[in-house]
């Protein structure tokens, strides 16, 4: 065989060896319901979590159900509601939340099944909560200038909105009551929120100061190996996880169903299709990202897997909210790197933590 040839072949395989299409092989799945559309509204919050719910009670009981997303996110525009006027309006209020959010409400008013409530006036009808939110948000507004005492109505008024955009709840039945169900094996008290930030100290329990956590709700601080550490544990034993994340990034696409976090910015584009070397990621640098405003809670998805490309890097398989026609079949592979980056938090069922973390915790 003549140097040219060697030449030639040898550049072939180094080519093909630095530039590869995503092949994933899915390692580790665990069952979840369908993947579904929020369409035009900001509640990817209670979509993530309403999944969640769902994979909880298929790992419980086996039983397959399709909750009510809209039901949660109907209840809880009446406890944003009532925050909102008692804070003056110094809070925010709009279409976001948090995973936790969902449980609160599950604890207050039950589960719905979709069934029962669509949270659709008509049943051919898209969600879109554009004119709703503005309209709820004037009320607040308003309630605020004048103070309740001069609005003694805002309250009907406001609920009024709700009626007439999602329908009524008065006459749904919550499959689920109490904090505990016998019926469904959940207990509401048993979901914990974990993240890993540098500012709070490690195994502390904190408030974590971000726009949509308007219930205040806690976070639990581990390290960031410990952090991840975590999430593989869960997933390998069968529990699935609710994810808030940041998906600002370019290197987030919804129509390639990928997220990555390219080692040099130069392959930001090529890194939708072709595997390329990813950045490593410090706590530093997650924590400047997220003090730089770089890393924010914009989006919230449900982790049902893991799966790894041909050159054998770790990927999570990461329910999405956007449909089937997004990503890969409604899914996203999200690398190690950006879950380390980019993941604000877990929430996770307790006994799906480490040993070790939960003695930790003192959970």
């Amino acid at each position: 065989m003549n140097k040219k040839l060697l030449l030639l072949l040898s550049l072939f395989f180094s080519l093909s060896t630095f530039s590869q299409k995503y092949d994933f092989q899915v390692i580790k799945e665990i069952t979840c319901a369908e993947v579904i559309d929020q369409q035009n509204t900001g509640t990817c919050w209670s979509f993530s979590t309403t999944s969640f719910l769902e994979a909880e009670i298929i790992r419980t009981t086996g039983v397959k159900i399709d909750l009510s997303e809209m039901y949660n996110v109907r209840n809880i525009y009446l406890d944003k509601a009532d925050n909102y006027v008692m804070r003056q309006g110094k809070t925010q209020f709009g279409e976001g939340g948090l995973n936790h959010d969902v449980i609160n409400s599950a604890r207050k008013y039950g589960l719905a099944l979709q069934n029962d409530f669509s949270g659709k006036i008509k049943p051919d009808d898209k969600y879109d909560h554009s004119k709703m939110v503005s309209e709820l948000e004037e009320i607040l507004k308003k309630a605020v200038a004048e103070t309740p005492a001069k609005y003694p109505n805002w309250k009907t008024d406001y609920k009024a909105v709700l009626d007439r955009y999602m329908g009524e709840t008065e006459y749904v039945s919550p499959i689920v009551k109490e904090a505990v169900s016998t019926i469904y094996l959940i207990n509401f008290d048993d979901y914990v929120t974990i993240t890993s930030f540098t500012h709070e100290p490690v195994y502390s329990k904190f408030i974590l100061n971000i726009p949509d956590n308007f219930s205040n709700g806690y976070f639990y601080n581990l390290s960031l190996d410990e952090f991840i550490q975590n999430i593989d544990y869960a997933l390998d034993k069968g529990f699935t996880i609710a994810l808030d994340s940041d998906v600002s990034e370019s290197t987030f696409s919804g129509q390639f169903g990928i997220a990555v976090i390219p080692q040099n910015e130069t392959d930001n584009k090529t890194i939708l299709t072709e595997i390329k070397p990813e950045k490593m990621i410090t706590p530093e640098y997650r924590q400047a990202e997220f003090e730089n405003y770089n890393t924010m809670d914009d989006h919230l998805m449900h982790i049902i897997g893991k799966a790894k490309d041909q050159k054998g890097n770790l990927y999570y398989k990461v329910k999405n909210s956007w449909g089937t026609k997004s990503g890969r079949n409604g899914f996203v592979y999200m690398s190690v790197a950006y879950l380390k980056l980019k993941a604000i938090s877990v929430l996770v069922h307790k006994d799906g933590l480490m040993s070790s973390t939960k003695k930790s915790l003192g959970l």
